[in-house]
């Protein structure tokens, strides 16, 4: 898989969004109108994924729903999700990035609006779903954008990305407490009139996007997971993500509290999630390497979430918040490994390794609730500790696969000097 020196000889003629060499010399607070632009419109992207949290309970009881079709708001979502990420790049490749991220905000704009009017829980659940299509065009897209128009490469970009995706998994729970104090409607309403200000910011600050020399089908994300680097960091993340939805989805039901409460503890999740994904996981990668990093971060992760799933109701906030620190460095690791581990243009690569890691963020919503049914509330977080371990698992099994990216990352400290200039 490498060339000299050990690199992967990438074609970048063929993708337009490539950033070039990682000099980590500039302020990621330095950027253009349009990244910001984006950004922002990220920012409020990613709240859409934790906003339902601290209402789920609300929504139940306005719709008269149990816990398990509840959940199913997150499993139509992030299903539609991960089948749309094969479409992405066939869209993009056609219409250019600025299109398609605009043609994504509008279907999250109106299925946000409709998702507010819905009179049972099977309309919210298919608004969700269009909510899903359009935030899939939107978020594969913007990482693409942001790589190929931030200033400082594509390290300082990955950081912009994931402090948006860190902002926004804060926000989300945040704002879905405060609207949703008043009435579980007005989140969804909120998001879409937030979505409709993204969608004129872009539109006014982002120019359009050059299109790749060569149009991207719908099965180049499937044949990029051909490359085993790209496979196993796709699979290990499967797992993760099981786990981190099982937290995201299933714990608001356990801790069964208020909104205020509940998306307080979301939103302490939320910060501890950004910091630790572009503070501290890129000192670690520096001093540790990236493959030890994760492996130790999926670790932690699943002896978190099993103190959570058998302590008392305290220790479950507590681990609830606490789980957010290793999220956020898993979420930065796993982004740089599937942008870099192979020779497929980014977009693409992302493509297909989202394709694989969203399935199990519409899984872990339909089987937590389903398995506490059929055992008990403790059990749906054992099976959460065992898919992170099987995360680490993969990683170590197939470490070789992936070492070639790991060794890449630490020599040349670019996310860190990124870091240690955005901090100052």
């Amino acid at each position: 898989m490498g060339g000299k020196n050990g690199k992967d000889h990438r074609d970048d003629r063929d993708d337009p969004f490539d950033a070039g060499a990682d000099t980590g010399t500039v302020s990621i607070l330095r950027q253009p109108k349009a990244v910001w632009a984006t950004a922002g419109a990220s920012v409020v992207a990613f709240m859409g994924i934790g906003l339902v949290d601290p209402i789920l309970p609300s929504i139940a009881k306005g719709l008269d729903a149990t816990a398990g079709q509840v959940s199913l708001l997150f499993t139509s979502y992030f299903l539609i999700t991960a089948i749309a990420m094969l479409v992405t790049g066939f869209v993009s490749s056609r219409i250019g990035g600025k299109k398609t991220l605009l043609l994504g905000l509008a279907l999250v704009v109106v299925f946000a609006g409709l998702a507010g009017t819905s009179g049972s829980v099977g309309e919210l659940v298919g608004f969700r779903a269009g909510w899903g299509l359009g935030n899939a065009l939107f978020v594969s897209t913007a990482l693409a954008v942001i790589v190929g128009a931030a200033a400082g490469g594509s390290a300082a970009a990955i950081l912009l990305y994931e402090s948006a995706l860190g902002l926004g998994m804060a926000c989300g729970p945040l704002l879905g407490a405060l609207l949703g104090n008043q009435s579980w409607r007005y989140p969804f309403f909120g998001t879409a009139f937030l979505m409709a200000i993204g969608f004129l910011c872009i539109t006014v600050f982002l120019r359009e996007q050059p299109k790749p020399a060569r149009k991207t089908s719908l099965l180049d994300p499937l044949k990029a997971l051909g490359h085993g680097g790209l496979a196993s960091a796709a699979v290990s993340s499967f797992f993760y993500n099981y786990t981190f939805f099982t937290v995201l989805a299933f714990t608001p039901f356990v801790l069964d509290m208020t909104p205020y409460k509940s998306g307080a503890v979301f939103f302490a999740w939320g910060l501890l999630l950004a910091v630790f994904s572009v503070f501290v996981a890129p000192r670690l990668q520096a001093r540790f390497g990236s493959l030890k990093v994760l492996g130790g971060s999926l670790v932690l992760l699943a002896a978190d979430v099993l103190v959570l799933g058998y302590g008392s109701h305290t220790t479950a906030v507590v681990c609830t918040i606490l789980s957010g620190a290793f999220i956020g460095v898993n979420n930065t690791v796993y982004t740089e490994l599937a942008l870099g581990v192979s020779d497929a243009p980014r977009p693409v690569a992302s493509a297909g390794y989202n394709f694989v890691r969203w399935f199990a963020a519409a899984a872990a919503p339909f089987f937590a609730p389903k398995i506490e049914g059929w055992s008990n509330i403790h059990i749906p977080f054992v099976v959460a500790a065992v898919t992170a371990a099987l995360g680490a698992l993969v990683v170590l099994v197939r470490r070789n696969a992936l070492t070639h990216e790991a060794e890449e990352l630490e020599p040349r400290h670019a996310v860190a000097d990124s870091v240690a200039v955005f901090a100052n």
